[in-house]
Protein backbone atom coordinates (compact mmCIF):
# COMPACT_ATOMS: atom_id res chain seq x y z
CA UNK A 1 0.00 0.00 0.00
CA UNK A 2 2.89 2.34 0.98
CA UNK A 3 4.34 1.76 -2.18
CA UNK A 4 1.86 2.38 -4.52
CA UNK A 5 0.90 5.63 -2.53
CA UNK A 6 4.30 6.84 -3.38
CA UNK A 7 4.18 5.39 -6.95
CA UNK A 8 1.26 8.26 -7.41
CA UNK A 9 3.10 11.18 -5.47
CA UNK A 10 5.89 11.02 -8.13
CA UNK A 11 3.63 11.07 -11.09
CA UNK A 12 1.74 13.82 -9.42
CA UNK A 13 4.92 16.08 -8.87
CA UNK A 14 6.29 15.16 -12.64
CA UNK A 15 2.95 16.58 -14.11
CA UNK A 16 3.74 19.84 -12.03
CA UNK A 17 6.86 20.23 -13.67
CA UNK A 18 5.78 19.73 -17.04
CA UNK A 19 3.44 22.59 -16.43
CA UNK A 20 5.45 25.73 -16.89
CA UNK A 21 6.98 24.61 -20.66
CA UNK A 22 5.85 26.63 -24.02
CA UNK A 23 6.64 25.05 -27.41
CA UNK A 24 6.30 26.97 -30.64
CA UNK A 25 5.69 25.04 -34.17
CA UNK A 26 8.14 26.13 -36.73
CA UNK A 27 5.31 25.08 -38.87
CA UNK A 28 2.86 27.47 -37.12
CA UNK A 29 4.85 30.25 -37.73
CA UNK A 30 5.21 29.64 -41.50
CA UNK A 31 1.59 28.56 -41.33
CA UNK A 32 0.88 31.88 -39.95
CA UNK A 33 2.96 33.47 -42.85
CA UNK A 34 1.00 32.20 -45.48
CA UNK A 35 -1.92 32.99 -43.72
CA UNK A 36 -1.16 37.13 -43.53
CA UNK A 37 1.03 36.46 -46.95
CA UNK A 38 -1.82 38.20 -49.09
CA UNK A 39 -2.24 40.97 -46.41
CA UNK A 40 1.30 41.62 -47.10
CA UNK A 41 1.31 41.31 -51.02
CA UNK A 42 -1.38 43.88 -50.86
CA UNK A 43 0.60 46.30 -48.28
CA UNK A 44 3.67 46.45 -50.85
CA UNK A 45 1.96 46.95 -53.58
CA UNK A 46 -0.30 49.81 -51.87
CA UNK A 47 2.96 51.19 -50.44
CA UNK A 48 4.83 51.11 -53.84
CA UNK A 49 1.94 52.59 -55.93
CA UNK A 50 1.64 55.56 -53.48
CA UNK A 51 5.26 56.11 -53.33
CA UNK A 52 5.28 56.69 -57.15
CA UNK A 53 2.14 58.50 -56.68
CA UNK A 54 3.83 60.80 -54.26
CA UNK A 55 7.00 61.58 -56.02
CA UNK A 56 5.76 62.06 -59.24
CA UNK A 57 3.26 64.90 -57.79
CA UNK A 58 6.07 66.21 -56.15
CA UNK A 59 8.39 65.69 -59.70
CA UNK A 60 5.64 67.63 -61.73
CA UNK A 61 5.35 70.27 -59.35
CA UNK A 62 8.83 71.45 -58.91
CA UNK A 63 9.21 71.35 -62.59
CA UNK A 64 12.03 68.81 -63.04
CA UNK A 65 14.71 69.89 -65.15
CA UNK A 66 14.86 68.55 -68.81
CA UNK A 67 18.14 66.85 -69.73
CA UNK A 68 20.20 65.11 -72.49
CA UNK A 69 23.46 62.93 -72.66
CA UNK A 70 26.04 64.29 -75.37
CA UNK A 71 29.57 63.02 -76.17
CA UNK A 72 32.56 64.04 -77.74
CA UNK A 73 35.12 61.69 -79.06
CA UNK A 74 37.32 63.31 -81.85
CA UNK A 75 41.47 63.04 -81.16
CA UNK A 76 42.40 65.30 -78.08
CA UNK A 77 38.89 65.35 -76.51
CA UNK A 78 40.84 62.39 -73.75
CA UNK A 79 43.66 65.53 -73.06
CA UNK A 80 40.82 67.75 -72.12
CA UNK A 81 41.42 69.73 -75.55
CA UNK A 82 39.37 71.09 -78.60
CA UNK A 83 40.04 69.91 -82.52
CA UNK A 84 42.24 73.00 -82.69
CA UNK A 85 44.29 71.90 -79.79
CA UNK A 86 42.84 74.28 -77.20
CA UNK A 87 41.46 73.71 -73.75
CA UNK A 88 38.06 72.41 -74.30
CA UNK A 89 35.29 74.11 -72.28
CA UNK A 90 32.03 72.30 -72.62
CA UNK A 91 30.41 75.58 -71.72
CA UNK A 92 31.01 76.95 -75.33
CA UNK A 93 26.93 75.50 -75.40
CA UNK A 94 25.93 78.19 -73.96
CA UNK A 95 27.19 80.72 -76.65
CA UNK A 96 24.75 83.50 -76.77
CA UNK A 97 25.27 82.57 -80.27
CA UNK A 98 23.86 79.05 -80.07
CA UNK A 99 21.14 79.85 -77.97
CA UNK A 100 19.88 83.09 -80.51
CA UNK A 101 19.93 80.74 -83.55
CA UNK A 102 17.56 77.78 -81.23
CA UNK A 103 15.04 80.44 -80.18
CA UNK A 104 15.20 82.28 -83.40
CA UNK A 105 14.17 78.69 -85.03
CA UNK A 106 11.32 78.34 -82.71
CA UNK A 107 9.96 81.53 -83.22
CA UNK A 108 10.89 82.50 -78.89
CA UNK A 109 11.49 86.35 -78.25
CA UNK A 110 15.08 86.85 -77.98
CA UNK A 111 15.01 88.43 -74.92
CA UNK A 112 15.02 85.23 -72.91
CA UNK A 113 18.51 84.00 -74.48
CA UNK A 114 20.22 85.01 -71.12
CA UNK A 115 17.33 83.57 -68.81
CA UNK A 116 17.83 80.36 -70.71
CA UNK A 117 21.79 81.06 -70.76
CA UNK A 118 21.87 80.83 -66.71
CA UNK A 119 19.55 78.00 -66.50
CA UNK A 120 21.82 75.59 -68.14
CA UNK A 121 24.13 73.52 -66.79
CA UNK A 122 26.32 70.31 -67.04
CA UNK A 123 27.58 67.44 -64.81
CA UNK A 124 29.35 64.28 -66.19
CA UNK A 125 30.40 60.88 -64.11
CA UNK A 126 33.65 59.19 -64.76
CA UNK A 127 33.65 55.98 -66.49
CA UNK A 128 34.24 52.78 -64.06
CA UNK A 129 37.48 51.90 -66.17
CA UNK A 130 39.35 55.36 -65.76
CA UNK A 131 39.13 55.12 -62.21
CA UNK A 132 41.76 52.26 -62.75
CA UNK A 133 44.10 54.73 -65.16
CA UNK A 134 43.51 57.61 -61.95
CA UNK A 135 45.09 55.18 -59.54
CA UNK A 136 47.97 53.24 -61.83
CA UNK A 137 51.15 54.11 -62.05
CA UNK A 138 53.43 53.62 -65.48
CA UNK A 139 56.30 51.73 -64.90
CA UNK A 140 59.59 53.79 -64.52
CA UNK A 141 61.39 51.69 -66.91
CA UNK A 142 58.91 51.44 -69.74
CA UNK A 143 59.05 55.70 -69.59
CA UNK A 144 62.93 56.09 -69.00
CA UNK A 145 63.38 53.18 -72.31
CA UNK A 146 61.71 56.42 -74.68
CA UNK A 147 64.81 58.65 -73.67
CA UNK A 148 61.87 60.91 -71.59
CA UNK A 149 63.41 62.93 -69.31
CA UNK A 150 60.24 63.61 -66.98
CA UNK A 151 59.26 59.95 -66.09
CA UNK A 152 58.07 61.05 -62.76
CA UNK A 153 55.48 63.65 -64.13
CA UNK A 154 54.25 60.96 -66.27
CA UNK A 155 53.68 58.64 -63.42
CA UNK A 156 52.08 61.59 -61.44
CA UNK A 157 50.15 62.65 -64.86
CA UNK A 158 46.25 60.80 -63.97
CA UNK A 159 44.24 64.06 -64.55
CA UNK A 160 41.01 62.48 -66.34
CA UNK A 161 39.18 64.36 -68.70
CA UNK A 162 35.32 63.91 -69.30
CA UNK A 163 34.02 63.29 -72.99
CA UNK A 164 30.15 62.44 -72.11
CA UNK A 165 28.09 65.25 -70.34
CA UNK A 166 24.55 65.23 -69.48
CA UNK A 167 23.26 68.63 -69.54
CA UNK A 168 19.97 70.19 -67.13
CA UNK A 169 17.79 72.74 -68.44
CA UNK A 170 15.67 74.20 -65.67
CA UNK A 171 12.90 75.17 -68.22
CA UNK A 172 10.83 76.21 -65.12
CA UNK A 173 12.91 78.85 -63.49
CA UNK A 174 13.63 80.19 -67.06
CA UNK A 175 10.09 80.77 -67.49
CA UNK A 176 8.72 78.13 -70.01
CA UNK A 177 6.60 75.10 -69.66
CA UNK A 178 7.85 71.20 -69.96
CA UNK A 179 6.99 70.67 -73.94
CA UNK A 180 8.54 74.95 -74.38
CA UNK A 181 11.32 73.71 -72.38
CA UNK A 182 12.60 70.38 -74.13
CA UNK A 183 12.24 71.91 -77.29
CA UNK A 184 14.16 74.79 -76.65
CA UNK A 185 17.00 72.16 -75.15
CA UNK A 186 17.39 69.79 -78.26
CA UNK A 187 16.88 72.74 -80.64
CA UNK A 188 20.24 74.26 -79.04
CA UNK A 189 21.78 71.20 -79.34
CA UNK A 190 21.15 70.51 -82.89
CA UNK A 191 22.60 74.58 -83.16
CA UNK A 192 25.14 73.33 -81.05
CA UNK A 193 26.54 70.75 -84.17
CA UNK A 194 26.58 73.35 -86.71
CA UNK A 195 28.63 76.20 -84.36
CA UNK A 196 30.83 73.08 -84.18
CA UNK A 197 31.53 72.81 -87.29
CA UNK A 198 31.62 76.67 -88.13
CA UNK A 199 34.43 76.66 -85.52
CA UNK A 200 36.57 74.05 -85.68
CA UNK A 201 35.67 72.95 -89.99
CA UNK A 202 35.64 75.45 -93.43
CA UNK A 203 33.94 78.52 -92.75
CA UNK A 204 36.54 80.17 -90.49
CA UNK A 205 39.31 79.79 -92.76
CA UNK A 206 37.83 80.28 -95.94
CA UNK A 207 35.71 83.45 -94.82
CA UNK A 208 38.60 85.90 -96.46
CA UNK A 209 37.97 84.03 -99.81
CA UNK A 210 34.29 84.68 -99.83
CA UNK A 211 34.31 87.88 -100.02
CA UNK A 212 35.07 88.63 -103.72
CA UNK A 213 31.36 89.76 -104.71
CA UNK A 214 31.95 93.67 -104.24
CA UNK A 215 35.50 93.15 -106.80
CA UNK A 216 33.63 96.22 -109.11
CA UNK A 217 34.40 98.88 -106.55
CA UNK A 218 38.60 98.08 -107.15
CA UNK A 219 40.50 99.47 -110.31
CA UNK A 220 41.03 96.10 -112.66
CA UNK A 221 44.30 95.25 -111.35
CA UNK A 222 43.37 95.33 -107.76
CA UNK A 223 40.10 93.10 -109.00
CA UNK A 224 42.61 90.27 -110.43
CA UNK A 225 44.33 90.80 -106.39
CA UNK A 226 41.80 89.75 -104.90
CA UNK A 227 40.97 86.67 -107.19
CA UNK A 228 44.28 85.66 -106.90
CA UNK A 229 44.10 86.48 -103.20
CA UNK A 230 41.21 84.11 -103.13
CA UNK A 231 42.57 81.06 -105.36
CA UNK A 232 45.38 81.36 -102.79
CA UNK A 233 43.75 81.54 -99.82
CA UNK A 234 41.45 78.24 -100.96
CA UNK A 235 44.65 76.15 -102.60
CA UNK A 236 46.10 76.86 -99.12
CA UNK A 237 42.86 75.15 -97.03
CA UNK A 238 42.80 72.45 -99.47
CA UNK A 239 46.40 71.84 -99.06
CA UNK A 240 45.64 71.55 -94.82
CA UNK A 241 42.84 69.02 -95.50
CA UNK A 242 44.76 66.81 -97.96
CA UNK A 243 47.69 66.75 -95.15
CA UNK A 244 45.22 65.35 -92.90
CA UNK A 245 43.20 63.00 -94.60
CA UNK A 246 44.35 59.49 -94.68
CA UNK A 247 41.46 58.08 -96.52
CA UNK A 248 41.79 59.95 -99.87
CA UNK A 249 38.84 61.49 -99.35
CA UNK A 250 36.20 61.77 -102.46
CA UNK A 251 33.03 63.83 -101.81
CA UNK A 252 29.39 61.87 -102.37
CA UNK A 253 28.17 65.67 -102.46
CA UNK A 254 30.55 67.01 -105.07
CA UNK A 255 32.32 63.86 -106.57
CA UNK A 256 35.61 66.11 -106.20
CA UNK A 257 38.67 65.07 -103.59
CA UNK A 258 40.78 67.58 -102.32
CA UNK A 259 43.52 67.39 -105.00
CA UNK A 260 41.13 67.51 -107.78
CA UNK A 261 39.79 71.10 -106.31
CA UNK A 262 43.28 72.23 -105.75
CA UNK A 263 44.59 71.74 -109.28
CA UNK A 264 41.16 73.23 -110.63
CA UNK A 265 42.29 76.38 -108.79
CA UNK A 266 45.69 76.14 -109.72
CA UNK A 267 44.66 75.46 -113.53
CA UNK A 268 42.12 78.82 -113.06
CA UNK A 269 45.50 81.13 -111.27
CA UNK A 270 47.65 80.07 -114.47
CA UNK A 271 45.57 80.30 -117.12
CA UNK A 272 42.50 82.44 -116.56
CA UNK A 273 43.80 84.88 -114.22
CA UNK A 274 47.58 85.23 -115.58
CA UNK A 275 45.82 85.88 -119.16
CA UNK A 276 43.23 88.31 -117.81
CA UNK A 277 46.45 89.61 -115.65
CA UNK A 278 49.09 89.93 -118.47
CA UNK A 279 46.18 91.57 -121.11
CA UNK A 280 45.42 94.46 -118.49
CA UNK A 281 49.40 95.30 -118.08
CA UNK A 282 50.12 94.98 -121.68
CA UNK A 283 47.37 96.98 -122.94
CA UNK A 284 47.06 99.70 -120.20
CA UNK A 285 44.12 98.87 -118.92
CA UNK A 286 42.79 101.01 -115.95
CA UNK A 287 40.37 103.47 -114.29
CA UNK A 288 42.98 105.87 -113.22
CA UNK A 289 46.54 105.52 -113.98
CA UNK A 290 47.79 107.53 -111.05
CA UNK A 291 45.43 106.02 -109.04
CA UNK A 292 47.09 102.49 -110.64
CA UNK A 293 50.50 103.32 -110.33
CA UNK A 294 50.13 104.90 -106.91
CA UNK A 295 48.42 101.52 -105.68
CA UNK A 296 51.71 99.34 -107.48
CA UNK A 297 54.29 101.87 -105.52
CA UNK A 298 52.29 100.92 -102.14
CA UNK A 299 52.29 97.34 -102.22
CA UNK A 300 55.69 97.37 -103.09
CA UNK A 301 56.93 99.18 -100.92
CA UNK A 302 54.59 96.86 -97.85
CA UNK A 303 56.06 93.66 -99.14
CA UNK A 304 60.07 95.33 -99.08
CA UNK A 305 59.45 95.72 -95.57
CA UNK A 306 57.89 92.12 -95.30
CA UNK A 307 60.73 90.87 -97.46
CA UNK A 308 63.39 92.08 -94.60
CA UNK A 309 61.08 91.13 -91.87
CA UNK A 310 61.02 87.40 -93.11
CA UNK A 311 64.61 87.54 -93.65
CA UNK A 312 65.60 88.28 -90.02
CA UNK A 313 63.17 85.79 -89.00
CA UNK A 314 64.60 83.18 -90.92
CA UNK A 315 68.27 84.16 -89.87
CA UNK A 316 66.77 84.42 -85.80
CA UNK A 317 65.28 80.60 -86.97
CA UNK A 318 68.43 79.34 -88.42
CA UNK A 319 70.66 80.90 -85.96
CA UNK A 320 68.14 79.06 -83.01
CA UNK A 321 68.75 75.51 -84.60
CA UNK A 322 72.75 75.84 -84.98
CA UNK A 323 72.54 76.39 -81.33
CA UNK A 324 70.09 74.14 -80.02
CA UNK A 325 71.38 71.09 -78.14
CA UNK A 326 68.77 68.00 -77.66
CA UNK A 327 68.47 66.43 -74.59
CA UNK A 328 71.19 63.32 -74.39
CA UNK A 329 70.90 59.79 -72.32
CA UNK A 330 73.83 58.03 -71.39
CA UNK A 331 73.08 54.16 -71.84
CA UNK A 332 75.84 52.20 -69.53
CA UNK A 333 77.24 49.34 -70.38
CA UNK A 334 78.10 46.20 -68.52
CA UNK A 335 81.09 47.88 -66.75
CA UNK A 336 83.66 47.44 -69.11
CA UNK A 337 85.50 50.57 -71.00
CA UNK A 338 83.86 51.90 -74.10
CA UNK A 339 80.68 50.54 -73.75
CA UNK A 340 78.44 53.58 -73.16
CA UNK A 341 77.10 55.03 -75.74
CA UNK A 342 74.54 58.63 -75.84
CA UNK A 343 71.53 58.30 -77.84
CA UNK A 344 69.69 61.95 -78.72
CA UNK A 345 66.58 62.14 -77.32
CA UNK A 346 63.28 63.36 -79.43
CA UNK A 347 62.46 67.03 -79.02
CA UNK A 348 59.23 68.61 -80.03
CA UNK A 349 60.77 72.04 -79.79
CA UNK A 350 63.61 71.21 -82.16
CA UNK A 351 61.29 69.84 -84.57
CA UNK A 352 58.94 73.26 -84.36
CA UNK A 353 62.01 75.55 -85.12
CA UNK A 354 62.30 73.30 -88.21
CA UNK A 355 58.67 73.73 -89.17
CA UNK A 356 59.09 77.25 -88.94
CA UNK A 357 61.90 77.49 -90.72
CA UNK A 358 59.67 76.08 -93.50
CA UNK A 359 56.91 78.36 -93.29
CA UNK A 360 59.07 81.63 -92.89
CA UNK A 361 61.02 80.15 -96.11
CA UNK A 362 57.52 79.69 -98.11
CA UNK A 363 56.57 83.20 -96.83
CA UNK A 364 59.80 84.51 -98.24
CA UNK A 365 59.44 83.37 -101.13
CA UNK A 366 55.68 84.51 -101.90
CA UNK A 367 57.07 87.89 -101.20
CA UNK A 368 59.54 88.16 -103.57
CA UNK A 369 57.66 86.56 -106.65
CA UNK A 370 54.78 89.40 -105.58
CA UNK A 371 57.70 91.74 -105.69
CA UNK A 372 58.64 91.23 -109.12
CA UNK A 373 55.03 90.56 -110.12
CA UNK A 374 54.04 94.32 -108.92
CA UNK A 375 57.26 95.85 -110.53
CA UNK A 376 56.73 94.70 -113.83
CA UNK A 377 52.79 95.76 -113.65
CA UNK A 378 54.32 99.21 -112.54
CA UNK A 379 56.94 99.21 -115.33
CA UNK A 380 54.33 98.26 -117.84
CA UNK A 381 51.89 100.97 -117.06
CA UNK A 382 54.64 103.74 -116.91
CA UNK A 383 55.37 102.94 -120.27
CA UNK A 384 51.89 102.34 -122.49
CA UNK A 385 49.03 105.19 -122.87
CA UNK A 386 46.00 104.32 -121.54
CA UNK A 387 43.59 101.80 -122.96
CA UNK A 388 40.72 101.68 -125.76
CA UNK A 389 37.17 101.29 -124.67
CA UNK A 390 37.32 98.18 -126.69
CA UNK A 391 39.75 96.63 -124.25
CA UNK A 392 38.21 98.06 -121.11
CA UNK A 393 34.87 96.16 -121.95
CA UNK A 394 37.25 93.02 -122.73
CA UNK A 395 38.40 93.08 -119.42
CA UNK A 396 35.54 93.47 -117.92
CA UNK A 397 33.99 90.43 -119.63
CA UNK A 398 36.59 88.16 -118.67
CA UNK A 399 36.78 89.17 -115.10
CA UNK A 400 32.94 88.60 -114.45
CA UNK A 401 33.81 85.08 -115.85
CA UNK A 402 36.80 84.32 -113.63
CA UNK A 403 34.65 85.57 -110.63
CA UNK A 404 31.70 82.87 -111.47
CA UNK A 405 34.50 80.25 -111.57
CA UNK A 406 36.20 81.42 -108.15
CA UNK A 407 32.79 81.40 -106.52
CA UNK A 408 32.37 77.88 -107.76
CA UNK A 409 35.74 76.90 -106.42
CA UNK A 410 34.65 78.33 -103.43
CA UNK A 411 31.51 76.10 -103.28
CA UNK A 412 32.79 73.17 -104.04
CA UNK A 413 35.17 74.05 -101.67
CA UNK A 414 33.16 74.25 -98.84
CA UNK A 415 30.53 71.86 -99.86
CA UNK A 416 33.40 69.35 -100.04
CA UNK A 417 34.90 69.84 -96.88
CA UNK A 418 31.85 69.87 -95.06
CA UNK A 419 31.31 66.26 -96.49
CA UNK A 420 34.56 65.53 -94.92
CA UNK A 421 34.23 67.26 -91.32
CA UNK A 422 30.75 65.30 -90.98
CA UNK A 423 31.62 62.02 -92.20
CA UNK A 424 35.18 61.64 -91.97
CA UNK A 425 37.21 64.01 -89.91
CA UNK A 426 34.19 64.75 -87.17
CA UNK A 427 31.77 61.71 -87.70
CA UNK A 428 31.52 61.07 -84.13
CA UNK A 429 32.88 64.32 -82.60
CA UNK A 430 29.95 65.54 -81.63
CA UNK A 431 26.99 63.40 -80.65
CA UNK A 432 23.56 63.69 -78.63
CA UNK A 433 23.29 59.85 -77.14
CA UNK A 434 20.06 60.79 -75.53
CA UNK A 435 18.03 63.81 -76.20
CA UNK A 436 15.40 65.59 -74.19
CA UNK A 437 11.75 63.77 -74.19
CA UNK A 438 8.76 65.77 -73.02
CA UNK A 439 6.30 63.16 -72.73
CA UNK A 440 4.87 62.08 -69.07
CA UNK A 441 6.16 58.92 -69.16
CA UNK A 442 9.69 60.97 -68.78
CA UNK A 443 8.51 63.02 -65.80
CA UNK A 444 7.27 59.27 -64.26
CA UNK A 445 10.49 57.47 -64.88
CA UNK A 446 12.32 60.29 -62.82
CA UNK A 447 9.52 60.16 -60.36
CA UNK A 448 10.12 56.33 -60.06
CA UNK A 449 14.11 56.78 -59.94
CA UNK A 450 13.48 59.48 -57.23
CA UNK A 451 11.10 56.86 -55.43
CA UNK A 452 13.29 53.74 -55.11
CA UNK A 453 15.35 54.36 -52.40
CA UNK A 454 12.50 55.40 -49.83
CA UNK A 455 10.41 52.38 -51.41
CA UNK A 456 13.42 49.97 -50.52
CA UNK A 457 12.66 51.27 -46.85
CA UNK A 458 9.27 51.69 -46.46
CA UNK A 459 9.18 47.83 -48.34
CA UNK A 460 11.73 46.22 -45.77
CA UNK A 461 9.42 47.73 -43.13
CA UNK A 462 6.37 46.53 -43.78
CA UNK A 463 8.71 42.96 -44.33
CA UNK A 464 9.29 42.88 -41.13
CA UNK A 465 6.51 43.98 -39.48
CA UNK A 466 4.94 41.03 -41.80
CA UNK A 467 7.65 38.45 -39.92
CA UNK A 468 6.88 39.54 -36.34
CA UNK A 469 3.18 39.42 -36.74
CA UNK A 470 3.18 35.68 -37.87
CA UNK A 471 5.67 34.94 -34.73
CA UNK A 472 3.13 36.49 -32.67
CA UNK A 473 0.10 34.53 -33.83
CA UNK A 474 2.07 31.55 -33.53
CA UNK A 475 3.00 32.57 -30.09
CA UNK A 476 -0.30 33.24 -29.14
CA UNK A 477 -1.98 29.83 -30.49
CA UNK A 478 0.70 28.37 -28.36
CA UNK A 479 -0.45 29.36 -25.54
CA UNK A 480 -3.94 29.04 -25.75
CA UNK A 481 -3.06 25.12 -26.49
CA UNK A 482 -0.90 25.30 -23.59
CA UNK A 483 -3.55 26.81 -20.97
CA UNK A 484 -6.09 24.08 -22.35
CA UNK A 485 -4.11 21.04 -21.77
CA UNK A 486 -2.46 23.18 -18.11
CA UNK A 487 -6.72 22.92 -16.84
CA UNK A 488 -6.90 19.18 -17.88
CA UNK A 489 -3.67 18.65 -16.06
CA UNK A 490 -4.89 20.85 -13.29
CA UNK A 491 -8.28 18.66 -12.71
CA UNK A 492 -6.00 15.58 -12.38
CA UNK A 493 -4.25 16.72 -9.85
CA UNK A 494 -7.35 17.98 -7.53
CA UNK A 495 -8.94 14.28 -7.65
CA UNK A 496 -5.10 12.62 -6.64
CA UNK A 497 -4.51 14.78 -3.74
CA UNK A 498 -8.08 13.96 -2.66
CA UNK A 499 -7.34 10.05 -2.43
CA UNK A 500 -3.94 10.87 -1.07
CA UNK A 501 -5.51 12.79 2.26
CA UNK A 502 -8.12 9.33 2.19
CA UNK A 503 -4.96 6.95 2.02
CA UNK A 504 -3.36 8.86 4.76
CA UNK A 505 -6.59 9.12 7.26
CA UNK A 506 -7.29 5.60 6.71
CA UNK A 507 -3.10 5.23 7.86
CA UNK A 508 -4.22 6.92 10.92
CA UNK A 509 -7.46 5.09 11.63
CA UNK A 510 -7.57 1.79 14.19
CA UNK A 511 -7.60 -1.43 12.97
CA UNK A 512 -11.32 -1.81 13.48
CA UNK A 513 -12.05 0.73 10.88
CA UNK A 514 -9.54 -0.39 8.34
CA UNK A 515 -11.53 -3.20 6.75
CA UNK A 516 -14.62 -1.26 6.12
CA UNK A 517 -12.14 1.53 4.08
CA UNK A 518 -10.99 -1.49 2.23
CA UNK A 519 -13.60 -0.68 -0.26
CA UNK A 520 -13.00 2.86 -0.70
CA UNK A 521 -9.30 2.60 -1.45
CA UNK A 522 -10.27 -0.26 -4.17
CA UNK A 523 -12.92 2.55 -5.46
CA UNK A 524 -9.90 5.27 -5.67
CA UNK A 525 -7.42 2.83 -7.02
CA UNK A 526 -9.79 2.32 -9.68
CA UNK A 527 -10.09 6.06 -10.15
CA UNK A 528 -6.59 6.78 -10.25
CA UNK A 529 -6.36 3.70 -13.05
Amino acid sequence: MAKSNERNLNVTIKNQEDKNDIIISISGIFKNLRRLLAIWLVACIAAGVLGVALSAVISFSKKTPARALISFTYSGIEKGLDPKGRKFDVNSMKNPIVIEKALTELGIDLDNIEKVRANISFDYKIPEDAYDKLTAYNSVMDKATTGSLSAAQAMLDVTYYPTQFTIYFDFGKAGFDRKTGVEVLNTLLERYRDYFYEQYGYNEPLGTAVNVADYQDYDYAQQVDLFRNSLRTVRNYLASLAKDDNTTFRSSVTGYTFNDLSEYAKTVGSIDLDRISSYISVNNVTKDKDSALAYYNYRIENLKRDENEYKERLASVEASITQYEKDTILIFGNGTEGTNTESSTHSEQYDSLFRQKTSVEAALAQTRQDINFYESRRNALQNNTNSSKGNIEKVEKDIEALSKKVENIVSLTEQTANDYYENVQFAHAYNVLIPATRSVGAGLTDAVKNAVKPLIVVELLIFVIYMIAAFINSLKEANSKKKVFASDDDDDEEVTLDELVDVIEEEAAPENTAKTAKPANNNNKKKKK
